[in-house]
Parts: structure tokens; sequence; C-alpha cells
């Protein structure tokens, strides 16, 4: 069995851009992987026909041999775009190698550890406490949801005094804590928009008595020594690593006791093989991993392989196929609704958990290319708020 053809479909998952990727071989076998959209998207094409060349010819087997190959290559490591084809790359090596052996891909992690994958729901935004509840409760009762994911923000950050900040999250959080189902688990995800450690920690331990699942990446990723300085005097479980990119930064974050839960994402890490890695090196310093996930539904079914056969996992983060758009930040529900297409049988939630499927082998999951190619492209990127003083703030 060789590698003889790579297809990339430029698509979309909702309203936000994807590159999925497929990799066949010559005896009829095709492995799926999806990028992470760092933007810019269009740029991920020319980079994947590059990478293939060192793929052509190949065994998909030799998952580890190939990996390895796709990293090395580099003169220099690769950053967002080369790891985001990488990440693509790795899990078609898997899938294909799942489908050969005809099992799911966890058996070839050596076998799941557990029965079914706890995800939480994201929100995103910090709507007002009956709103909130609103959405729990239907989420609990059509998918059995009970966790989720919020913003802490419930006024502009650049705008007002950061003490009123501080204050209004915290209220906020007392005020969910008063009103929705005491057993919901409620994380708030800050965005990295904080710049200094002392007022991370601040906000942190202000929404700490209302028992957060998780504080999130308060901070920007570049100084890993200060997530060690920010979780010094932290009262609350402190969550981050969406934003790292490979084992050894997240070994340095692991040294400098930088978190309690970290989040790499499969599709920027490098895929299965580097996530594996950094998951191992979690575990031995005690630390738990929740895989970052905002992504689409193929997305889903690799972090499901992962997150089954990984003793340490915690909990994944989870969209819906079906129904809102994404959106960070604000204090309203998104309204907007869309459907992603290109999986037909996506992992959805049962009683909150999603359930292992041991009779599919690869991903357990059947792709749809006529939707990929009738669905296309669709630009997104990021906007970049101002403070008050005309000066960028982090997005």
């Amino acid at each position: 069995m060789k590698i003889d053809r790579m297809r990339v479909f430029v698509t979309r998952d909702k309203d936000r851009p994807r590159v999925i990727v497929a990799l066949d071989t010559d005896d009829g076998l095709t492995g799926w992987g999806e990028c992470y959209n760092h933007g810019p998207d269009l740029a991920l094409p020319p980079v994947l026909d590059y990478l293939y060349s060192f793929l052509s010819g190949q065994d998909p087997t030799r998952v580890e041999y190939l990996y390895n190959l796709l990293l090395q290559q580099n003169r220099f490591p690769p950053g967002a775009l080369g790891l985001s084809a990488i990440s693509a790359l790795d899990h078609c090596l898997w899938d294909l190698a799942a489908k050969a052996a005809g099992v799911p891909v966890y058996k070839l992690l050596g076998g799941e550890v557990r029965d079914r994958i706890k995800v939480y729901a994201g929100v995103y935004t910090a709507p007002d406490a009956p709103a909130a509840k609103e959405e729990f409760d239907r989420l609990n009762e059509d998918w059995g949801f009970t966790a989720f994911k919020l913003s802490p923000w419930r006024v502009d950050i650049h705008a007002h005094r950061w003490g009123e900040v501080v204050r209004s999250s915290a209220e906020y959080f007392r005020s969910l804590r008063e009103t929705v189902r005491p057993d919901y688990d409620i994380a708030f995800d800050a965005h990295a928009k904080i710049f200094e450690p002392a007022a991370a920690r601040q906000l942190g331990n202000a929404l700490a008595p209302y028992d957060p699942l998780f504080f999130e990446e308060p901070l920007r990723p570049e100084n890993i020594e200060m997530w060690g300085n920010l979780k010094q005097g932290l009262n609350c479980t402190l969550a981050t690593g969406e934003s790292l990119y490979n084992r050894n930064e997240f070994l340095r974050l692991l040294q400098v006791k930088g978190a309690d839960i970290i989040q790499p994402d499969i599709c920027v890490v490098g895929g299965i093989s580097e996530m594996r890695r950094i998951a191992t090196l979690a575990e031995a310093h005690f630390v738990s991993i929740a895989p970052h996930n905002p992504m689409g539904p193929l997305a889903t079914a690799v972090n499901v392989h992962f997150s089954a056969a990984q003793q340490n996992f915690r909990i994944l983060e989870y969209r819906l196929p079906k129904g809102q758009c994404y959106v960070y930040g604000g204090t309203d529900l998104e309204k907007r609704e869309d459907e992603t297409r290109y999986v037909v049988d996506p992992y959805l939630p049962k009683d909150g958990y999603l359930e292992l499927r041991p009779d599919r082998p690869g991903w357990g999951v059947e792709m749809d290319e006529k939707a990929m190619q009738e669905d296309g492209y669709v630009h997104w990127q990021r906007r970049v708020p101002k403070r008050p003083d005309g000066s960028y703030a982090f997005a």
C-alpha cells in the first residue's frame, strides 16, 4: 500500500473557513485530516503541496517515520501554517493506518482507557444569568451537557477601570451560581486579552469563590515563565495551551508550574503524534489535558480517538455541527445559525458524552466530498480591538 494522491478541499465550518485534506492510496483507501484556521487559510494548499512531496509513494502505516520526516525536513521549527498542515497530514496517516488494519484509530494507540468522552459546550459569550440558564438547560435537555464555557467579560475591558472589570466579572459569576443548576460546571475563557500577570491573578481570584471549572488563557503565550508567575497565589484552576506549538513549549510550561490543565489543539501541534508526546509530559507532571477544539466535526472525531486512549484526559471542548455560529465575547447569545456538512455522521453528544464507535475503522466518520465542493471557501479574519487611546489591543 502506497500513498499516490493528495486532495485539498477549501470549504467551511458554518461561518468559518476550513481546509480539509485527503490522502489516497493505490489500493483504494482514503485518510482524512483537518487543518487549523490560523489564517490566511488560502496559504495552506501550497504548503500542503510542498509537504506532500515527502509522502508521495510512501507506506502510510509508517506513521511515526513519516511524521518525523515532515518535522525534520524543516531546517527551522515550523510555525502556525506549517504545523497546521502537518497536523492534517498526520491525521490522514493515522486514519489510513487504522483503516488498513480494520480498527478504530484508538486501537492503534493502545486501546480505549474509557468508554465515552466527556464534552463541554462552548457558549463563548457572557449572557445575562437568566439567558445563560435558559441556554444551559436547553443544551442539557437536548444533549445532556452539564459543563459550559463562557467569556468572563461583562464590560469593555479597555474602556473601564480594571477594578470595575474584575468586579463586574465576579458579580456575574455569583449571579450565575445563584441562577443555574448547582451541578453545572462553568469555565471562563479570557482569550489571552490581559497583559499583566498581576491583573490576570486578580481576575482569577475574583472568580475563584464561585468554583470555575477552569480559568482559561488570561495571558499571551510568548513568555512562558510568566505563567509560573501567574500561578503563584492563584486560587482557581488555571488552563492554557491552545497557542503553544510543540512538546518543547509545553515542557517549559510544565516545568514552571504554569498550568493545572493543558489545552493543546490537535490541529495545531502536529496532530495525534505530537499530542500524545505532550500528554505524556503532562501526565508525568500530574497535569490533565482538556484539548482545545472549537473546530469542525472531523477535528472532533480525531479528538475522540486521542481522548479515548489518553489516561490523563479531562474534558473536550465541543461545538454542535448544526446550530449557532461561533462568536467570542459580548453579552448576547449568538443568534446566527448554520450547518457544517462535510462530515455525514458527526459525533453527537448523548448525556453529555461522545460515544465510541468500535465497529468503524479509522476516525469512524464518513466525509461528504460533494458538500465540501458546494459549500466552498468563506473569508474570515480576526477583528483587532482598539483601546480608547487609539492603540491596538490583543485580539
